[in-house]
């Protein structure tokens, strides 16, 4: 039984690594060389959808990484995907330079409209590209570690640990609405120009920026597999089943919630890295608690503890959103909660539980 269900598994993951590596060749070929009028043409509208939703795929998965396997349910993986959201928006104010509304070759068009005089010293250094993608992992970790230390330490656990997560997702929203603060405020960062001096508005650069979400997510699977099949991540999952036994065996339990805490936030805010190229902006919005408590639901609805069933159910929830919100938009929090209800109650292991019973 054991075999088999590591087969199983194995199984899964080459499935889910070999889609996504598929979709990043296909979906660029239909936009790109397949006549408009064709059948199977993809459109850029749904390049960029599909794109976004793999964006939320990535942090389903983070996600799951840590709730599926380490028994935490963070209600503020929300908050890691909005810093690495605002660390690759900043850069895309940089690039902008004196083609804003302003002219200001240094200065993005919110501080010149607030009258700032020089840049912060925290938007040093985002002009550079390789800066910036060390500052999408190292931010969202740094934070994520400093919390985890004084969280895990303190042995807080349970709801306990998921209100705090959500409190602090929460502050973090409420101070990036202050204008002072230097991120733009309600507004936030938009009107982005282009990226590594491609424009963002061609169809080339909107189906190269789908392919390399889609090949992150496929490598960001491997890597979580990875992980939870390692010795490290055997003693993860012994202390999401028995934390009391795991700690008595000598083990020390908060070293190892808190290194796999560290790294799905790392992952998280790759996804929001990912996502504000593809959308154009970035604002105090994404870190709202409802985004957290959604992207748990994505979790549960596609299988928790399973990594590939957190992206079912990111890309599923999403499509679903994405049809009902432009046909009867007033109903879709209803339904969400309605499909949360059913599935945890009827459904435990998720969409792809239900595929394995019946199997």
């Amino acid at each position: 039984m054991l075999l088999r269900r590591v087969l199983e598994g194995e199984r899964a993951g080459v499935i889910t690594v070999t889609v996504l590596l598929v979709a990043a060749v296909l979906v660029p070929v239909g936009n790109l060389l397949v006549p408009d009028d064709s059948p199977v043409a993809v459109s850029t509208y749904a390049v960029t959808l599909l794109g976004k939703y793999l964006s939320f795929a990535l942090l389903a998965l983070a996600l799951d990484l840590v709730w599926g396997y380490c028994g935490i349910l963070s209600l503020g993986h929300g908050a890691f995907f909005a810093l690495g959201g605002y660390a690759m928006g900043m850069h895309l104010m940089r690039q902008i330079g004196n083609r804003g509304v302003y002219g200001h070759a240094e200065l993005p068009d919110f501080m010149v409209f607030l009258s700032w005089d020089t840049l912060p010293w925290y938007w040093w250094g985002f002009d550079a590209f390789p800066f910036t993608l060390l500052m999408v992992v190292v931010v969202p970790g740094m934070l994520a570690f400093i919390f985890g230390w004084l969280t895990f330490r303190s042995r807080v656990t349970g709801v306990y640990l998921s209100i705090i997560t959500q409190a602090l997702t929460y502050a973090l929203m409420l101070a990036f609405f202050r204008n002072e603060l230097g991120f733009g405020g309600n507004n936030g960062l938009t009107d982005f120009k282009d990226i590594l001096g491609f424009s963002l508005q061609s169809d080339a650069t909107r189906c190269a920026l789908f392919a390399i979400t889609a090949v992150t997510l496929a490598g960001a699977y491997a890597l979580c597999r990875g992980i939870v099949r390692s010795r490290l991540g055997q003693v993860v999952l012994a202390t999401r089943d028995a934390e009391d036994r795991v700690r008595f065996l000598g083990y020390r339990v908060d070293h190892f919630k808190l290194w796999i805490f560290t790294v799905s936030a790392m992952l998280a805010g790759v996804a929001g890295a990912l996502y504000v190229p593809q959308v154009g902006i970035i604002n105090p919005g994404e870190f709202q608690p409802l985004n957290s408590i959604e992207a748990a639901i994505w979790v549960a609805v596609g299988g928790r503890g399973t990594l590939h069933g957190a992206i079912v159910g990111a890309v599923s929830v999403n499509a679903i959103e994405t049809w009902l919100t432009a046909r009867i938009p007033e109903i879709w929090l209803f339904a969400l909660g309605a499909l949360f209800l059913l599935v945890t109650l009827l459904l435990p292991r998720g969409i792809v539980g239900l595929f394995g019973n019946r199997r």
